[in-house]
């Protein structure tokens, strides 16, 4: 009988060796940072036509808060803003390049969702803008709000999240409504130009975007709410610990330097401040860089090279670009909006 057992158990220690044999020998997973360091640059996946967060002009120069948010980690982790690669993706390949390798951080107006943070291989790092759908009206219909909307004709893109949201918001309310569709955005633009529909919906950004571009464009009003969240940031890959925290950190001290008063224009003679929270932050006081792998003065070179959320918000954003939005939302916690900083302690 204890013959039997012992080569029987044998006989599945073998079967358990053969099966390791056969399968496929599972990599280390890579480390980004020394990656990062190795090649000089770090590979930022976005888009070339999101307003306000991603464009490439003719000339090759890319801008918006995409495009910032990595120069920023390129300064926290090279100390160079401009040691940046930016590559273009379609939404179908946005997180199957970040899978492959292909980039290190998925940007391209990239909203955070529960499918994409459990399903795509992902790890979304932190929120770099609150964005939601809203609708865009001319003045002159004397509107104020969406809930005067009843009996509105809407023109929305075909079979996307909007019209889901409208059937949702105004279903619930008991509201009335008319979809006037397409499954061309543009042609939605140039119908609600010509009055062929009440309002029209879409992100927020983007309705300010087309705001901007339409020749009656001081006629038209935004309303003020949101009916869906639309929460932006930075991915990363799912497993990449050390790299996820340097991710966050560096969006964190984007909103801590706004928080601390610390601009690009003052960060130097910031150092002489009594504050011992600003001098932590500025590296003069501890060394919050050694737990992320990064130099002493990482957060100094994000601020210095780059600028503080608001600065960059501003000029993206904010009354000096195009877009002309209000930070709403997106102002600091003491202010009213949601932006928010952990301690750097």
């Amino acid at each position: 009988m204890r013959m039997g057992v012992r080569v029987l158990t044998a006989a599945v220690s073998l079967l358990i060796l053969a099966a390791g044999l056969s399968s496929p020998v599972l990599s280390a997973p890579i480390n980004t940072l020394d990656a990062v360091r190795a090649r000089g640059k770090i590979i930022c996946g976005v888009t070339d036509h999101a307003a306000g967060f991603s464009e490439v002009n003719p000339r090759g120069t890319w801008s918006g808060l995409d495009v910032e948010f990595c120069s920023a980690l390129a300064a926290a982790v090279l100390g160079d803003r401009d040691a940046v690669k930016f590559i273009s993706l379609n939404a179908a390949d946005k997180f199957k390049s970040l899978q492959q390798q292909e980039v290190d951080v998925l940007l391209g107006a990239t909203a955070w969702t529960l499918t994409r943070d459990t399903e795509l291989g992902a790890r979304f790092a932190g929120i770099m803008y609150y964005d939601g759908q809203g609708f865009i009206i001319p003045r002159n219909h004397s509107i104020a709000s969406v809930l005067e909307l009843s009996g509105a004709s809407i023109c929305v893109l075909a079979g996307s999240s909007d019209e889901t949201a409208i059937s949702d918001y105004f279903g619930v309310r008991k509201m009335r409504y008319q979809l006037i569709t397409s499954d061309r955005w543009d042609e939605l633009v140039k119908t609600y130009s010509d009055g062929g529909c009440t309002v029209l919906t879409g992100d927020m950004t983007l309705l300010a975007y087309e705001k901007s571009r339409l020749a009656s464009g001081a006629d038209q009003m935004m309303l003020p709410e949101l009916i869906t969240k639309e929460p932006y940031g930075p991915a990363v890959r799912l497993g990449d610990d050390g790299w996820f925290a340097i991710v966050r950190w560096t969006a964190m001290a984007l909103v801590g330097a706004e928080e601390l008063g610390i601009s690009s224009s003052n960060i130097d003679t910031m150092k002489a401040s009594p504050s011992h929270e600003v001098r932590r932050f500025l590296g003069l006081d501890a060394d919050l860089g050694a737990p992320l792998g990064l130099s002493r003065d990482w957060a100094y070179q994000i601020v210095r090279q780059v600028g503080n959320y608001g600065e960059i918000f501003e000029r993206t954003l904010g009354q000096s670009s195009a877009l002309k939005l209000d930070r709403g939302l997106n102002n600091l916690w003491t202010k009213g909006g949601l932006m928010y900083a952990a301690p750097f302690r």
